[in-house]
């Protein structure tokens, strides 16, 4: 292939000086005879010279591709030898390899199942550490135990070591209440700063809110619905605390039951999913609660005075209702009822009769809301009902997160009935209680009032 190419190169050369000769000829054009001979001789003595310039130069790359063929052929069977070598070295390694494979196996003997066992109890703790709250303050275990777990090799002496170390410092961690400072991520998302105290395994906390542990990051996270204030406020007292006993929360689920405590609906969000007849109940509750703490003020006010007006019976005020009852029967008026008994029983009847309807009032209504309010409830209930079997009809399951909004209307909109009624029974119970003494106290004074006109028309017809 280097002959053939140095042969074309040569010719190549060749034409090129022919040409260029020719070129030279075809421009100076002879004369004579003479001028055409010598400018023939020099072109011939021209074209010998390059045709010698050509051979010597074509000799030179002969000898050069000689030598350089005569390079690669050595080079060739020196990598033919390195090849033949390091295959046999290939095959004396292999065959090394497994006699020493043969002698680990035979001098682990009870070793392989002990290894074994290793990587079994370490993927299951693998398990545990992904989803341990402590792995927030030692995040770096994590990786360890999972090599550990998926690996094939035997473990070292110091990779057993480190296990034996990681499954110590769990145990002893789920004993301890420590504060350490790392970062948390806020229910926006933005890691910060934050000092942390963990109970063990079960609950973490930092400025009195609980935080859950997210094993993808590694790291903790303010819970974005938080439980009860009990329960924060037990999380602040453990949390101030520096020494000595504090009572806190405690969640051996790890997490599961304070997000269920943390799902729990609050007072308003229950009456909100008690919808519009919830809203109903509450509002005629309202009214109720409304007056029947006025009615309630307005008798504790009147009592006060008729019991004031018991002590200075002679001297009637018109400020309550015995006072009034008292005056209806004083002066000329009384001398004129004296000589008729029932028309004065009658005139006492009259002035006591005309006390009871502001004694009494709201009482009527408190009773129709008492009465309304778990009628109102069980209408909530059906219509609950209706929603559930109609989630039931449009998914084809009884799917119990399907019923659930039913159910909890149906449910709520019966508490809030009851959660009126009896109220307002011992408010109205109460108030029936305060109106119908102050009446009592009205029959005895207006009785005795009655008995003393009798007896003087009997002492004066005597």
């Amino acid at each position: 292939m280097f002959r053939t190419n140095l042969i074309a190169s040569v010719f190549v050369t060749a034409s090129l000086s022919l040409g260029a000769l020719l070129a030279a000829s075809a421009q100076a054009a002879p004369a004579t005879l003479d001028e055409l001979l010598e400018q023939t001789k020099t072109v011939r003595q021209r074209e010998e010279q390059l045709n010698a310039e050509r051979e010597a130069k074509f000799k030179a790359e002969v000898d050069k591709q000689s030598s350089l063929m005569a390079e690669a052929q050595a080079e060739l069977n020196k990598q033919r030898k390195r090849g033949t070598d390091l295959a046999a070295a290939f095959d004396a390694n292999e065959k090394k390899i497994g006699e020493l494979q043969a002698q680990l196996e035979s001098r682990s003997g009870n070793l392989g199942e002990l290894f074994g066992v290793v990587r079994q109890v370490s993927n299951d703790f693998s398990s545990v550490v992904r989803m341990s709250m402590i792995s927030a303050q030692y995040p770096e275990r994590e990786d360890f135990m999972t090599t550990l777990s998926a690996t094939k090799a035997i473990p070292s002496i110091a990779t057993l070591e480190r296990f034996w170390f990681e499954l110590q410092r769990e145990m002893t961690e789920s004993g301890k209440v420590v504060r350490f400072n790392t970062k948390v991520v806020t229910p926006g998302g933005a890691p910060v700063d934050a000092t942390v105290v963990r109970v063990g395994p079960f609950n973490a906390m930092t400025n009195g809110k609980f935080l859950a542990y997210l094993p993808s990051e590694k790291s903790l996270a303010i819970m974005a619905r938080q439980p009860d204030e009990k329960f924060q406020d037990a999380a602040k007292t453990l949390q101030n605390a520096t020494s000595g006993y504090a009572k806190t929360v405690l969640d051996p689920t790890r997490g599961v039951l304070l997000t269920i405590y943390s799902l729990r609906p609050d007072l308003m969000e229950r009456i909100e999913k008690g919808e519009s007849i919830g809203y109903v109940i509450l509002l005629v509750g309202f009214i109720g609660a409304a007056l029947a703490i006025f009615q309630f003020g307005y008798l504790m006010q009147v009592r006060a005075k008729v019991l004031k007006q018991l002590k200075s019976v002679n001297v009637p005020k018109l400020d309550n209702p015995l006072g009034r009852v008292l005056a209806s029967f004083t002066g000329g008026s009384a001398k004129k009822l004296e000589e008729d008994a029932e028309i004065v029983e009658l005139r006492i009847s009259e002035a006591v009769l005309k006390e009871v309807p502001k004694l009494e009032r709201f009482q009527a209504f408190l009773r129709l809301a008492i009465a309304a309010g778990p009628l109102l409830g069980l209408i909530g209930t059906v219509v609950g009902m209706i929603i559930t079997f109609q989630s039931i009809t449009e998914s084809g399951s009884s799917d119990p997160k399907l019923m659930a909004a039913g159910i909890s209307q149906a449910m709520i909109a019966t508490v809030l009935g009851l959660g009126i009624a009896i109220p307002l029974l011992f408010a109205n119970a109460w108030l029936t209680s305060i109106s119908k003494a102050i009446l009592q106290v009205l029959d005895e004074q207006s009785t005795g009032l009655l008995a003393g006109i009798l007896e003087k028309e009997e002492a004066r017809r005597a």
